[in-house]
């Protein structure tokens, strides 16, 4: 296998062709500023506050650096349990897609329901699940959730969203990069032309314990353009630090 997967406790990466290649979401999410992703980590430490002032009057013993140090983690705390329930109901609605039995964990009994009603009132059927893609030429690689193929012929890349707030513009970005990959790996490991999935539309799915909504998304060449400049923008920001020299003195100028 070319492209590889790499999955840790934090996260995942990937390499291709034994380097390390770029992921699409970590190119967005540091070559993109998110200002609602900045606002939200400020909501969530008040509002942490708010509903633990004993809690965080009890720290008072432990001095303001760690009294800070704790308040930060707040909206890392939050972070990491709505990623968990995003990876669950991921893992849920591939197997559902597949037509496969699951078993559901209480919490997302509501999510799963939503999931099942889109599966039911839509009819998609899935033309690939869950499959790696990637650019050589531009250097990056990806998961996409799903391309279904819809009973009036359209072929659908899909990703599916699980937060409160629901989808946010970046995610054309991602589905932009993902359709317009040079390559992915089919359900054997081979590679194969992205563009031989005829992908014509793009949809988010948004999945909620109280119901899901289905939002057409603009993810075409010109996002696919935007995408690669923001990929520049990214690593930029990543190789910046060497910009920099240590101090030097007079004798050291040339």
């Amino acid at each position: 296998m070319t492209l590889k997967r790499v999955n840790t406790r934090y996260g995942h990466y990937y390499k291709l062709d034994g380097k390390n290649i770029d992921g699409v979401t970590t190119l967005i999410g540091n070559g993109l500023r998110k200002k609602a992703l900045e606002a939200w980590g400020i909501k969530t430490v008040a509002e942490y506050v708010a509903d633990h002032l004993e809690d965080v009057y009890a720290m008072r013993s432990m001095g303001r650096d760690a009294i800070v140090s704790a308040l930060k983690q707040a909206p890392y705390s939050e972070r990491d349990r709505a990623a968990k329930r995003g990876t669950e109901v991921h893992a849920l609605a591939e197997q559902l897609a597949r037509g496969e039995e699951v078993e559901v964990p209480s919490e997302l009994a509501g999510h799963v329901e939503a999931y099942v009603r889109f599966l039911d009132e839509w009819n998609p059927v899935p033309v690939a699940l869950e499959r790696p893609v990637f650019s050589r030429k531009w250097w990056y690689a990806g998961t996409f959730d799903a391309v279904f193929e819809l009973p009036d012929g359209r072929r659908v890349i899909a990703d599916i969203k699980t937060s409160r707030s629901g989808i946010f513009p970046e995610t054309a970005l991602q589905l932009a990069a993902y359709r317009y990959s040079e390559f992915y790996l089919d359900e054997g490991g081979e590679e194969k032309p992205t563009a031989d999935l005829n992908i014509t539309h793009a949809f988010g799915i948004w999945v909620r314990a109280d119901g899901y909504d289905v939002l057409p998304i603009q993810a075409d060449e010109e996002q696919f353009n935007k995408f690669l400049h923001i990929a520049v923008g990214a690593r930029w920001q990543k190789e910046s630090r060497e910009l920099i020299g240590a101090p030097i003195g007079p004798e050291d100028v040339a």
